[in-house]
């Protein structure tokens, strides 16, 4: 599964725009509570208890997480570029999403079941329990709709609904953005119209607008 062809030609979807709350040390607490305090002080007291319910509810196992970090780093694994989806805490953000989005929930969930129990008929042991080569045996049968075998349909719709989740956690965190050189508003400086532009169109800067206009060190 390559990386850069695949991964990032996924259009990927709005990401929540609520931020996911990192655990903290007890010297941190004050502060962080301070922080949320800050941040919801525009909302209403519904959206509030629905907030601090949404961070401090689980919906998935342990189990469950630890099938969702192994496939979410098979899907977007750490290279010499980034780090992997578990690195840019994209566990994390499914289980944030899946509890803001609760249509989420039930296809998260029975797909993990399902994945388990194609892989305990295969090789007689959960997604977690078997070998890397066995995982991508298993991945590439449901990674390709167009190629996919009939019975692999549930599985399909998982994956894409994982993969979907995965790249939308993974490239809205800095880690991602820095991934794919998004560079953003950052500050620049304009060295002019290139000297060959210039020839080209058989025109040239005057000393005036050099002196006062196109004042520049070349970079």
């Amino acid at each position: 599964m390559n990386r850069r062809k695949s991964i990032k030609a996924i259009i990927l979807g709005t990401a929540s725009t609520s931020l996911i709350a990192e655990a903290c040390k007890t010297s941190d607490k004050k502060a962080v509570a301070i922080a949320t305090e800050a941040k919801d002080v525009d909302r209403m007291a519904e959206e509030k208890i629905f907030n601090k319910k949404l961070h401090e509810d689980t919906f998935f196992t342990k189990e469950e997480i630890a099938t969702i970090t192994i496939l979410g780093d098979i899907i977007i694994p750490k290279d010499g570029v980034s780090g992997s989806a578990s690195d840019a805490k994209v566990p994390e953000f499914i289980e944030f999403i899946v509890k803001d989005m609760p249509s989420h929930q039930t296809p998260m969930r029975g797909g993990l079941r399902w994945l388990d129990l194609e892989c305990l008929k295969r090789f007689e042991r959960p997604f977690a329990g078997i070998t890397e080569k066995q995982r991508i045996e298993v991945v590439d049968d449901i990674a390709y709709p167009a190629r996919a075998k009939p019975g692999m349909k549930q599985g399909v719709a998982f994956f894409n609904l994982m993969r979907d989740l995965t790249a939308t956690g993974f490239y809205t965190t800095e880690m991602g953005v820095k991934d794919i050189g998004y560079k953003g508003n950052t500050p620049n400086q304009w060295n002019g119209v290139p000297d060959d532009i210039l020839k080209e169109y058989g025109v040239a800067y005057t000393e005036k607008e050099l002196k006062e206009c196109v004042s520049f060190d070349k970079v």
